[in-house]
């Protein structure tokens, strides 16, 4: 089975927020999993997840945005 490129992510990977926005979102991702494989978390892993989580959530609502706006653009030329 062959993979063929998605054009609309290869420009979404050209674009440099988009870029640091998701290699961001990826690191927090990381350390959630980190977190989520403790059994107990301590009171500041517990405040650092919840924090990590709404920072990864914004993250994602901009990443949205960006595709959003670039769909539009690509849509309306």
């Amino acid at each position: 089975m062959s993979q063929h490129p998605d054009p609309q992510r290869e420009e979404l990977l050209q674009n440099e927020e988009y870029r640091r926005l998701h290699e961001q979102h990826h690191e927090f991702e990381t350390r959630l999993d980190s977190l989520a494989s403790k059994v107990v978390l301590s009171d500041d892993e517990q405040l650092e997840e919840t924090t990590l989580k709404k920072k990864k959530l914004y993250l994602k609502d901009r990443m949205e945005a960006i595709a959003r706006n670039l769909r539009e653009a690509t849509a309306h030329p």
